[in-house]
């Protein structure tokens, strides 16, 4: 997709937040993880895509919010979960 004023992102069509924790979803990679970041950093920015001007502080959210998403599903203890 291109980005108003520069930038590329790869995603091309916007998605819902699904649940990325077991036993909803076993198979997590990064991809869902970070496509879940942009979705969240999309709906609350109000942008599917920043101007130039906002491309960074947006990128720098996507990434942040995907880092700390994975760190919070390595700690999640599920309740009869196999090990």
């Amino acid at each position: 997709m291109q980005v108003k004023g520069g930038g590329e992102h790869n995603e091309s069509m916007c998605r819902s937040i699904k649940t990325l924790r077991p036993p909803f979803s076993d198979d997590v990679t990064d991809e869902d993880v970070r496509a879940a970041a942009l979705q969240y950093v999309r709906k609350i920015s109000g942008f599917r895509a920043p101007a130039a001007h906002n491309a960074e502080a947006f990128d720098r959210a996507v990434e942040e919010i995907a880092r700390s998403t994975a760190d919070l599903l390595e700690s999640l203890q599920v309740r009869g979960a196999r090990t």
